[in-house]
């Protein structure tokens, strides 16, 4: 048996905040291209503050552990 088309259905969302979602989602397509690491010039890791890629990050960090452990052996 099938059913009577329901001709008087109201929309499940209103219209106002349908375009506001569509306006939205198009705003986060346009997301900037990540910015060049200084040292290397690969893209920058996400969270990194003085604009390193990851690689250079990381290698910049142990430099500071060895650099921290040779100090404290010549004292």
């Amino acid at each position: 048996m099938k059913r009577k088309p329901n001709r008087d259905v109201e929309p499940v969302v209103p219209e106002q905040i349908l375009e506001q979602a569509l306006a939205a989602s198009e705003t986060d397509k346009r997301v900037a291209p990540p910015a060049k690491c200084v040292v290397c010039g690969s893209d920058t890791a996400p969270t990194s503050s003085e604009g390193l890629c990851w690689v250079c990050r990381r290698l910049k960090i142990s430099a500071w552990r060895d650099n921290d452990l040779q100090m404290g052996a010549q004292e």
